[in-house]
């Protein structure tokens, strides 16, 4: 079974940067193929990874409810060909593949699409050694169940109490949902030169947070998520790639 590792925190913390590049460091040391889920309806983790978005499995789902049975293949059941549709909303790349989750349009429940990427991630964890999941902002996948398990759960904060509250919110509920990953830890990302105020420290030790480590802020990531540069590119001496690369080290990965 594949090793899920899953990263969640409040809107806005960095999730999806710090995700693409663990996924980018996976495949660097020869741990892929790695499935990368886009768990997050506001979906951009392609952006960071620089590769085209592959039609997500909301969007398949609208267009199936929009054609109805009349684009369905001679005598298909309609539930066997959405299965088969589904495999269109994974992009395969050398060394990972891209799930993007999507959204359904209009208003109304994402319980559907989340039905379905959970369906999709069942069938398909087998053939992966890890997982990296970026979830939405705040607490849904985990609490729906949605994702198969969770090995590795990484919150993710920047420098303000109200995300290292909301860090230790999820810390709790997977607690209480009995998900036992071998490890829960904290990045708090964004820090003014990689250090951290006693206030910070304070609530982190409050909420009973392991902390990971402390990925300082780089206008660099700020100028190539303005000009559209993938993160991944960011370069071998970015001091975000540095501070990185000791939390992958403690992680063991």
């Amino acid at each position: 079974m594949a090793k899920v590792i899953a990263m969640a925190g409040k809107g806005g913390v960095g999730k999806t940067t710090l995700c693409g590049l663990m996924i980018q460091h996976l495949a660097q040391t020869g741990r892929g193929p790695i499935l990368a889920v886009d768990a997050d309806a506001n979906s951009n983790l392609n952006e960071v990874l620089g590769v085209e978005a592959p039609q997500t499995l909301g969007e398949i789902r609208e267009e199936l409810e929009r054609a109805g049975t009349d684009m369905l293949p001679g005598g298909m059941p309609k539930n066997e060909y959405m299965a088969m549709r589904m495999n269109d909303a994974l992009t395969e790349e050398d060394d990972f593949d891209l799930l993007v989750m999507g959204r359904t349009q209009g208003t109304g429940c994402y319980c559907y699409v989340n039905g379905l990427l959970q369906t999709q991630m069942q069938k398909l964890q087998g053939h992966y050694p890890y997982i990296v999941v970026d979830n939405e902002a705040g607490m849904e996948h985990i609490s729906r169940g949605i994702l198969p398990s969770i090995d590795i759960a990484i919150l993710v904060s920047d420098c303000s109490r109200r995300g290292v509250q909301a860090a230790g919110r999820i810390a709790g509920l997977i607690g209480e949902l009995g998900l036992k990953p071998e490890r829960v830890g904290l990045i708090v990302n964004r820090a003014p030169n990689g250090k951290l105020s006693d206030g910070i420290r304070e609530e982190i030790e409050k909420q009973k947070l392991d902390l990971l480590g402390v990925v300082p802020h780089d206008e660099l990531v700020y100028e190539y998520d303005s000009d559209g540069k993938p993160t991944v590119t960011l370069p071998a001496d970015s001091p975000v790639r540095a501070a990185l690369e000791n939390i992958w080290r403690e992680l063991g990965i």
